[in-house]
């Protein structure tokens, strides 16, 4: 006994801090995080939030129960014409705000599972990469509304994600 925990049970222990390392939440903090209200028929929505990390970044993926499918988007004028379109991925700078919003980027959340309603929220799950290559999850409980919130921009994160 004495042999398996002076060799095994260090790297045991070793292992099992980096299992949990490597799930510990990212280094993203969330402010005025909304889900836009749908209305009858209406089989997409967008969800809305400032991300700001403390680490460099990178937001790789979008889940939630609530959407078949969740991706980031932007926004952007071609000429006179605005065009949406998929982005793959989205950098985070360490302590710059970066705004997912109407008319910009923006988590777009199709094939509806269910209307929006307000005064509800939503489950929703960003995954970061660091610079380290490790992927970090970010569960959100985001509020379902028909506006932005009026904490949009406040130093809140209050309610809107949990470690």
């Amino acid at each position: 006994m004495t042999l398996f925990i002076r060799t095994l049970l260090p790297t045991l222990v070793v292992v099992a801090a980096q299992a949990a390392l490597a799930q510990a939440a990212a280094p993203v903090t969330v402010q005025g995080a909304w889900a836009r209200a749908t209305v009858k028929g209406q089989t997409s929505s967008g969800a809305f939030m400032t991300l700001t990390a403390s680490e460099p970044v990178t937001l790789v993926r979008i889940a939630t129960p609530a959407a078949g499918v969740a991706e980031l988007h932007e926004m952007k004028m071609e000429g006179d014409v605005m065009r949406m379109r998929a982005v793959p991925a989205l950098q985070l700078v360490p302590t710059k705000p970066v705004q997912l919003k109407p008319g910009g980027y923006h988590l777009m959340l199709q094939d509806l599972k269910a209307p929006l309603q307000a005064g509800t929220a939503i489950a929703l799950t960003l995954t970061f990469r660091t610079a380290r290559g490790e992927e970090r999850p970010l569960v959100l409980q985001v509020p379902v509304s028909v506006t932005a919130p009026a904490e949009v921009g406040a130093a809140t994160t209050h309610g809107m994600h949990k470690p």
